[in-house]
């Protein structure tokens, strides 16, 4: 019988959360205590859930002391590029202090740490990034995110970082993510302006959620680049994501970033090289066209 872990995941409610403990759920017996910021579980399952201000310190250090887990693996974060900007206080208090809590309770517990991070650390000046890679962040949340990094790469606790990208997928009461943006649009027949000059991978979230898994069941440590495995314009993405929905991809009209104006830099190239968590983890990501027919499917239309 393999060998079960205790796991407490934060940003539970959020969708690579939901995604997680979706996936522990079916392919292990572990067991997992599911915690986010609000007072109730959005998708509980078979697992018990705690409400949790992770910016917190003390109620951190007593939840962890408390339920003693193996893993943490923190999928909270403030990820609204333009509001990190503006809100930088707020965006450094979720995106840099709440993990440093999490990693003085990892080093109090001898718990590992697996942290989500984001191609937003890179520049997206050239492209085909690897983990070895210099990071040059152009927006707060690409700072803050890289600050999130560095703690916990100099923290000396056990731990994994996976950073992604145009993270997309469905659950229960999420926040709208391109991909369902774009749904909840063409199927009322409005029209959208998208830039054709942002290019990423686009990621489904349940992807994110096999990494994850293959991280804590191989008990792999360190830097992981995780992301679809196609390269497209935005433009591109909501084009396939019309023809494969069968709405009307006329009303998608392409528009340059700076026609914009967002009160945030975003990595014009952000691609990833993933060949680490390819031979490391196994992970076969899925491209647009097949990410979009499982989103299709998961959403029943």
């Amino acid at each position: 019988m393999a060998e079960t872990r205790r796991i407490l995941l934060t940003g539970a409610n959020g969708l690579v959360g939901q995604k997680t403990a979706e996936i522990f759920s079916h392919e292990t017996e572990d067991t997992l205590l599911l915690s986010d910021i609000s007072p109730k579980a959005e998708d509980q399952g078979k697992f018990n859930y705690i409400p949790l201000d992770i910016t917190h310190k003390e109620k951190v250090k007593l939840a962890v002391k408390k339920y003693a887990p193996d893993v943490i693996i923190n999928t909270a974060a403030y990820t609204n590029v333009d509001g990190c900007e503006t809100e930088r206080e707020l965006s450094w208090k979720v995106n840099v202090d709440a993990v440093k809590n999490l990693i003085i309770a990892c080093r109090i517990n001898s718990s590992k740490l697996i942290h989500i991070s984001t191609d937003y650390v890179f520049d997206g000046k050239t492209g085909n990034y690897d983990e070895n890679s210099t990071p040059n962040p152009k927006s707060f949340y690409g700072k803050a995110k890289l600050a999130s990094e560095n703690a916990v790469l100099a923290s000396g606790i056990n731990h994994a970082i996976i950073r992604s990208m145009i993270i997309y997928g469905t659950g229960k009461n999420i926040k709208l993510n391109f991909a369902l943006w774009l749904v909840d649009k063409l199927k009322r027949n409005e029209e959208v302006t998208i830039v054709d000059d942002q290019y990423g991978q686009p990621t489904i979230s349940d992807d994110v959620a096999v990494a994850i898994l293959r991280i804590v069941e191989r008990n792999c440590s360190g830097l992981y680049h995780i992301c679809g495995s196609e390269y497209v314009s935005r433009y591109e993405f909501a084009v396939r994501l019309a023809n494969i929905f069968g709405f009307d991809s006329k009303l998608i009209i392409p528009i340059k970033t700076s026609e914009l104006h967002q009160a945030a830099e975003r990595p014009m190239n952000s691609s990833f090289i993933t060949l680490k968590s390819q031979t490391e983890l196994g992970i076969k990501p899925l491209n647009v066209t097949e990410g979009l027919y499982f989103l299709k499917t998961q959403l029943g239309m």
